[in-house]
């Protein structure tokens, strides 16, 4: 099972430390890069999820591709 926890700043080498003393943990921080991107994909997700429920509207996809 994987957990992804926040945790303050001045908390965080603490809880690192205590999880690491157990051997059936592996603990690793990750960067705040990737953390940004799991954050837009979740909201990407939860975007199409209201699309296919018709709770929101989808656009059209040469918009799309013009605006990038």
């Amino acid at each position: 099972m994987k957990v992804l926890l926040d945790i303050k700043d001045n908390k965080a080498e603490f809880i690192m430390e205590l999880l690491r003393n157990f051997s059936y943990v592996k603990a690793k921080p990750i960067s705040d890069e990737k953390i940004k991107l799991m954050d837009e994909i979740k909201e990407a997700v939860n975007e199409m999820k209201l699309i296919r429920a018709g709770k929101k509207k989808a656009r059209n996809a040469e918009d799309f591709i013009n605006e990038l």
